[in-house]
């Protein structure tokens, strides 16, 4: 797909690329719950393109809910980032695009992943590193599901995240009722407790995602929990 043309994407051309991708999914829930956060992130937030993925100035997103990834291969492909004849390659057989995504395999992503409760702590570590090369501009976003938070890693990423404000890490929660444990409260109060900005909203909300998106939260990170429909109804 040439840069024009990924300029000319839009959300509705999404259910079509997510189509081609016949492989054997497993994940089929986690894959469809992420595709408007994810859409409103590339489209209308991100400071990244195919032409600046190497860029020392790039914003990063990780994507730390890696299993069911045809959604985000969708939004990469309609942003120029992937070209779509790959595909219907999806999982097979030295195809790129695996059930996880790979960084040393496609373009624009920043880290592999599929295994719970890594994506955070990276996407920490990444906000950190930034701060240390004074670099002030980049922002940092990972996008986390909701039973990752049954992992003790993310609760410590949490807590340090908060404690270090580290103001250019953003995270966006997809809460689509699947979590074991599930928190007290709301996912929302437990960032909070820990000194996060956070918002909660409809997960198919185009304009409320992007209005949470871009609310300022200076001096500490930010978190938007994107409430779907649950994983089993």
């Amino acid at each position: 797909m040439t840069t024009n043309a990924a300029a000319d994407a839009r959300f509705e051309d999404l259910p079509k690329l997510m189509a081609l991708m016949t492989g054997d999914e497993k994940h089929d829930p986690a894959a469809t719950s992420t595709l408007d956060a994810l859409w409103v992130l590339y489209d209308r937030v991100l400071r990244v393109s195919p032409a600046t993925v190497g860029a020392q100035d790039r914003d990063r997103f990780l994507l730390s809910k890696g299993h069911g990834p045809m959604a985000y291969y969708a939004v990469l492909a309609a942003k120029g980032f992937l070209d779509p004849e790959v595909l219907p390659s999806f999982g097979g057989y030295d195809s790129p695009l695996g059930y996880h995504p790979d960084r040393m395999l496609l373009p624009g992503v920043e880290i592999s992943s599929g295994s719970l409760g890594h994506g955070l702590p990276l996407a920490v570590g990444t906000a950190l590193g930034l701060r240390a090369q004074g670099l002030t501009d980049p922002v940092v976003w990972v996008l986390l599901g909701d039973a990752e938070f049954d992992e003790g890693s993310n609760h410590e990423a949490v807590a340090f995240a908060g404690a270090y404000g580290l103001e250019r890490l953003h995270a966006v929660v997809i809460d689509n009722s699947s979590a074991t444990h599930g928190w007290r409260g709301g996912i929302a109060q437990r960032f909070a407790a820990e000194g996060w900005s956070t918002a909660t909203v409809d997960g198919r909300d185009h304009e409320a995602l992007h209005h949470a998106y871009t609310a300022e939260h200076p001096g500490r990170p930010h978190v938007v929990v994107a409430r779907v429909e649950p994983k089993n109804s």
